[in-house]
This record gives C-alpha cells, sequence and structure tokens, in this order.
C-alpha cells in the first residue's frame, strides 16, 4: 500500500454510452477512495478526435449524478491539477515525447500509411503477422535507422511522423498487480507503440501516464482489458525517472453464460440494458436501452454491480454506498470474470422497491397512473401500492398488480373462468351479493369477519367461493387480500362488479 495521500482516477473516453463495466470500474475507485479517506477524480480522455461521439461527455457525468457517484476533481468540479479534459492539457504532451527521444527511449518513426500496409500485405503472404518491434524497426523508415541528417532534413520539411517508444531488447519485464499478484513479460513479445500522433495529439498511452504523474494518482485501478498495455506503462515511468502508481486490474464482466465479455448485443439479445441510462446514437438514430428508464433505483444498480466481481468476505448482500465503501478492498476483488445475472438485477431492484415507504413509491407511481388517465384523487395511492409493492420488480409493473383498484375489469381471463367459475358460482354469488348489501361497515375486517361466517354457516366450500368472488372483482386469479381490494373500492363498486359479473359469466351449465 502506497504511504502517499490516496489519489485515484476514472478516466473514460467520450466515444460513446457507458458500459456497465465502466461504471464498474469507476464504482470500485470512488470506494476505495473513500475507504482511504482519498481524492476521485474525473478525467476525460479525448485525445482519439477521430472517435468523438457528441454528448457522450454529458452522457458520462449525468450517469454518475443518476448513480449518486460523486467525484472530487475533474471536469465537474475543477481542482489543483487541471485542466482535467486531455484536449485541453494538448500542448504539455509534446515535451514530453521529445523528452524520451532525448533520453533514447522514443525515436522518430516516417513510415506512411501506405508503406506499413504494403508491409502488413507482404507478411500476411507468407502468412505471418506484422509487428513494429525491436526487430522490424531496424529495416523501417524511423531515426533509428536514418542518418541525422536525414532526420533533421525530415522534420525540417514537415515531414509527416509519430513518436514510438523504444522498446527494449529481451529484457523480462517484472510487475506487480494488486489483484492478480506477480506478472511477467518479455519484451521480445511486445511492440513499440506509437506515443505521439501525426495529428500532434498524444495515445492513450502517453497522454495517461503523463497525467497521471501530474496528477499525482497513487492507484491506478482499470479494467483487465489493459493488463496487455501494462508492460508499456511500467517502462515509461520507468524511462521519465518516476514512482510508478499501484495497479490493480479487474476482472471482466462476462455474459450471462460465462462465455465472453458483456456487450450490448447481449443485452439486445436477452432483453436487459448494459448502459446506465438510455442512450440515442447522435448518427443513426438507434436506441439503446439504460437502467435509468427501465426503472431501476441507482441503489439497487450499484448494490448489484458492486457484487459483480466483488465480494465483501461474509453473507451480506445489501450495502449503502457507505457501507460499500466501509467494506470494500482490493484483496476481496476475483481474478476471474464475473457472469452477469439478469434476474439477480431485478431481485436487487426488488428489495429496494419493497424497502420503499408507500408515500415515496406512491409519487413514483402517480405519472403511470396519469399516462392511463386514471383520476385516482379519492383512491389512497400509497395504500394500494403498499398492499401490492411485494409482487413487483418495478414501479412500472404495479399497474398490471393495481389497476382493479382504479377501474372494473373489462373482461374476464378465459383460464381463470374455466377453473373458478363452477356450476354452483352464479347462485353463491347472487347470495353473497346480498350479505354485502347488508354490510354498513365495509372496512376489510369486518366484510370478511362477516363473509366467512356466511360461507361457514352455509357450509359452502371457502376456496370455491373466494375463487369466484376475486373472478368478479378483478377479472383473473391475481391482486392481494379481497377484502382488502373491496373495502378501497368500496360497497358501491363491490356490488355493480358483481352484477356485471353475473349478468356476463351467467349460470354454468350442468355436465
Amino acid at each position: 500500500m502506497n504511504d502517499k495521500p490516496v489519489r485515484v482516477r476514472f478516466a473514460p473516453s467520450p466515444t460513446g454510452p457507458l458500459h456497465i463495466g465502466g461504471v464498474r470500474t469507476a464504482l470500485y475507485n470512488y470506494l476505495f477512495a473513500r475507504k482511504h479517506g482519498g481524492t476521485f477524480i474525473l478525467r476525460i480522455e479525448d485525445t482519439d478526435q477521430n472517435r468523438f461521439v457528441p454528448g457522450a461527455e454529458e452522457y458520462i457525468i449525468e450517469a454518475f449524478n443518476w448513480c449518486g457517484i460523486d467525484f472530487d476533481e475533474g471536469v465537474t468540479k475543477g481542482g489543483d491539477y487541471g485542466p482535467y479534459r486531455q484536449s485541453e492539457r494538448k500542448e504539455m504532451y509534446r515535451q514530453y515525447a521529445e523528452q524520451l527521444i532525448q533520453s533514447g527511449h522514443a525515436y522518430y518513426a516516417f513510415d506512411t500509411p501506405e508503406e506499413l500496409n504494403r508491409i502488413r500485405k507482404q507478411f500476411e503472404e507468407e502468412k505471418k503477422t506484422f509487428t513494429y518491434d525491436t526487430v522490424q524497426r531496424k529495416q523501417l523508415r524511423n531515426s533509428l535507422t536514418l542518418s541525422e541528417q536525414e532526420v533533421t532534413e525530415l522534420l525540417h520539411n514537415d515531414t509527416p511522423y509519430v513518436i514510438r517508444f523504444k522498446m527494449p531488447e529481451e529484457r523480462t519485464v517484472v510487475m506487480n498487480d494488486e489483484i492478480r499478484g506477480r506478472v511477467e513479460v518479455n519484451t521480445k513479445v511486445l511492440d513499440d507503440k506509437i506515443l505521439f500522433k501525426s495529428d500532434g495529439m498524444p495515445t492513450y498511452h502517453l497522454a495517461n501516464i503523463a497525467d497521471d504523474h501530474l496528477m499525482k494518482v497513487t492507484h491506478v485501478i482499470r479494467g483487465e482489458e489493459w493488463l496487455p498495455s501494462l508492460p508499456l506503462h511500467v517502462l515509461l515511468y520507468e524511462a521519465f525517472g518516476w514512482e510508478a502508481p499501484v495497479f490493480a486490474h479487474l476482472p471482466l464482466l462476462l455474459k450471462p453464460d460465462g462465455k465472453g465479455k458483456l456487450s450490448k448485443r447481449d443485452g439486445d439479445r436477452l432483453g436487459f440494458p448494459v448502459f446506465p441510462l438510455q442512450w440515442t446514437d447522435p448518427k443513426s438514430g438507434e436506441v439503446s436501452r439504460g437502467y435509468r428508464e427501465d426503472g431501476y433505483f441507482p441503489e439497487a444498480f450499484i448494490n448489484m454491480l458492486a457484487l459483480l466481481g466483488w465480494n465483501p468476505g461474509d453473507e451480506r448482500e445489501f450495502f449503502t454506498l457507505e457501507e460499500l465503501s466501509e467494506a470494500f478492498s482490493l484483496d476481496k476483488v476475483s481474478k476471474s470474470g464475473a457472469r452477469f445475472d439478469q434476474d439477480k438485477a431485478k431481485w436487487f431492484n426488488h428489495h429496494y422497491l419493497v424497502g420503499k415507504n408507500n408515500e415515496e413509491l406512491a409519487e413514483l407511481f402517480r405519472p403511470v397512473l396519469e399516462e392511463k388517465n386514471i383520476d385516482a384523487g379519492q383512491k389512497d395511492i400509497p395504500y394500494i401500492v403498499g398492499l401490492v409493492k411485494e409482487r413487483v420488480n418495478f414501479v412500472s409493473e404495479l399497474w398490471e398488480q393495481s389497476c382493479f383498484f382504479f377501474s372494473a375489469p373489462e373482461s374476464y381471463d378465459p383460464k381463470t373462468v374455466k377453473k373458478r367459475w363452477k356450476t354452483n358460482s352464479f347462485d353463491q354469488m347472487t347470495e353473497l351479493k346480498e350479505v354485502l348489501a347488508q354490510i354498513d361497515d365495509f372496512t376489510s375486517e369486518n366484510t370478511e369477519q362477516t363473509v366467512k361466517a356466511w360461507i361457514e354457516k352455509n357450509e359452502y366450500g371457502m376456496g370455491a367461493v373466494m375463487n369466484a368472488f376475486r373472478l368478479l372483482i378483478v377479472g383473473a386469479a391475481k391482486g392481494p387480500h379481497l377484502f382488502d381490494i373491496i373495502a378501497v373500492i368500496g360497497k358501491e363498486e363491490t356490488l355493480a362488479r358483481i352484477d356485471r359479473g353475473l349478468e356476463i359469466l351467467g349460470k354454468k351449465e350442468t355436465v
């Protein structure tokens, strides 16, 4: 553990919507910072202008606002180490690239894209793979093979070039990862990555290292996909003479079947979102689903994500952000990929929905009622929501479980009719109507007591009577306690529904 004050960062590229894997990376950085009383930075890495997507940066910021993940420094907060958008730091990167050339750790490469493509094609014809590495660079057009005079002339004539890192020959790079332990890689399998592009912008590798150093980042917690870049980054720190941060590479989020990285295509195919918020592609107009719009609560989303790749070491499954911060540690992060489970995500949302007070849920439910032109002014919405919330995972599902509180059934479920409407149901329901008509105190407790006494007195089957009664009131075999339902809709509406049901279903002929 580094003794310096903890400083971590999340550094997304504004190239589209933020994948939930990215949200999890940000979350783990946030939890680590909070656990150690550190600083959490949001840095936008927009050096690749060709892949820049309008609206993506705003989407990223809105997503974190919804999740409740707060930053201490960055594009939204400012700070002492800005600017926090790489395109605004453009001028400072060239000096670091030039510094590496001066120290012999980098070189100018003047090969044109056409020349490199021709070489790649030759290699392919020989069934080989071309790599700009410690071997091939000796045959190519760069400042390692050209004379000093030729290089000076090319630079003087503004010949396009890139700056590449000069990978050491035949050296084993030994690294430590907080999650994976000791990692060793020989440089003969690595290529000479471009650090500075011909358009005057740094690549991810140079900008990332320079910014992490300048922003005093102590721990780099990022996705497993960056593990292949670790040797280069460690060597860059060494080349600059800078102290490297502590590295930790998080496991991948896997498809539900565990076979490969979770993608948008998997979500489209299996019916779940892979982005925190809905995203509309500015070019194609294609709309991708988001957890917020699908009805997930941010606390459920965060709780679900936290446990994909990390466990607290005990049986707990429900955490607030503060509790997660207290419990989080990198040594409890798994090395292997975490399989996404859609049903578990819904289960988390159900837990948080049920835990909300009925007044809050009622306010969330009101827009659904308004959309259906339901005048619910006379109804106790919090009470109704409280009766049905155990049956749903999302606020949007409350209507399906409570629609009969607001309007009489327009039809009767055929399967329920076939199963529950018996030969004697018509006569029993006619009698029941008369019993209910005599009740003045139409509370749930009183009607239940009265009806049960009538059933027992006449030696009717409790199940048969109640099933037929529910069918007339609800229209199907669903809903909470039936006497709670009729207490809400009232005596007049209850009797009217019985009348209408008797008229439509009629007497069942004796078979």
